[in-house]
């Protein structure tokens, strides 16, 4: 390579930056996708008010239109929300870019690319988006693509800002195959209860939403809100429940090969360092929401604040934790 060209990490951070702009971009055409949707309810609730009507003026001869059928008889085209799509796809293209630069991040440090902070906001939220856009093919989750590139978008440009440090050796705790097993199982079950998060998020507005259409007179005007045209709140819940399920699993397994992993590098299983507690503190946090969920008490908006208090523990154990408490696990990188 000429001495002047740029070296691998350079190029890495490009990318990076790339994706970062890419993701913005994404979250600009899923906001204008939730946009269209706020429009697709008014104008249901017009066509369905018109049908009424005509078929009010139809009795006594004419026959009312069919269901699904406006007044003028010609059927009602499903509507195709092209903007979810372009968000989808910009999504597509930042992750690939994400990728890249994450890739190069790993071979110019001759190691997996996640042993401090920069790097582990690099890889997990290249999972979030991974696994985000996996779900897509099993079920249509692209109204949350708003929150999850605005989310990643977050995330990664704040680590990007704050947390980039030069390539350096690693440290000789770091030495060991469990860097490799531990800290990406951890950043998989952060992707996976990113996503939980954002369904709870949806349905505590979703909850309120349905109370105030029950409580809502009739003749009431219509709700502009993309959030009648999501699933309901108990729809919502269930799926968070889901990802959440998955992304506790892979905690527990966290939890469990960091503490084979701190007897392999300081010979005790737990020692009540911050980032040990902060880890268990999660787990209880999510065990709590998993059986307030399976409990008939506790499952709608309690279970929900329980799975975004358990993700705001978790982003804090990222940052704070590491940033500001003293301990063992003190490979931030930074000085």
């Amino acid at each position: 390579m000429p001495a002047d060209a740029p070296s691998l990490d350079t190029i890495s951070v490009l990318l990076i930056w790339t994706a970062i702009a890419i993701y913005a971009l994404a979250f600009v055409a899923y906001a204008f996708d939730l946009a269209r949707r706020s429009q697709l309810t008014v104008e249901r609730q017009d066509a369905a008010r018109d049908r009424v009507l005509a078929g009010a003026g139809a009795r006594g001869g004419a026959s009312a239109p069919a269901e699904g059928t406006p007044a003028g008889g010609e059927p009602v085209a499903k509507p195709r929300l092209v903007m979810g799509r372009i968000g989808t796809s910009l999504t597509v293209l930042a992750f690939l870019f994400h990728l890249g630069g994450t890739v190069l991040r790993g071979v110019a440090a001759e190691r997996v690319p996640w042993s401090n902070m920069y790097e582990f906001a690099m890889t997990g939220t290249l999972l979030i988006t991974a696994v985000y856009l996996g779900v897509l093919f099993w079920r249509d989750l692209r109204f949350l693509g708003t929150f999850m590139t605005g989310l990643v978008t977050v995330l990664l440009g704040a680590a990007t800002l704050s947390f980039y440090v030069e390539v350096v050796p690693l440290m000789d705790p770091l030495k060991s195959v469990w860097l490799i097993i531990h800290v990406f199982v951890a950043s998989l079950s952060t992707a996976f209860l990113a996503l939980a998060f954002a369904l709870s998020v949806l349905q505590l507005l979703q909850t309120r939403r349905e109370r105030l259409a029950l409580a809502a007179e009739a003749g009431a005007e219509p709700q502009r809100s993309f959030l009648r045209t999501l699933p309901s709140a108990e729809a919502l819940e269930g799926l968070a429940y889901r990802f959440a399920i998955i992304g506790f699993i892979f905690w527990t397994f966290t939890l469990i090969a960091g503490s084979i992993w701190a007897q392999d590098a300081w010979g005790r299983y737990w020692g009540f360092d911050t980032k040990e507690v902060w880890t268990f503190i999660i787990w209880v946090l999510y065990a709590g929401y998993i059986h307030a969920r399976a409990t008939r008490g506790w499952r709608g908006t309690r279970s929900a604040w329980l799975s975004i208090v358990g993700f705001v523990a978790v982003i804090f154990n990222f940052t704070i934790v590491n940033m500001f408490f003293e301990g063992l696990h003190a490979y931030s990188g930074l000085s």
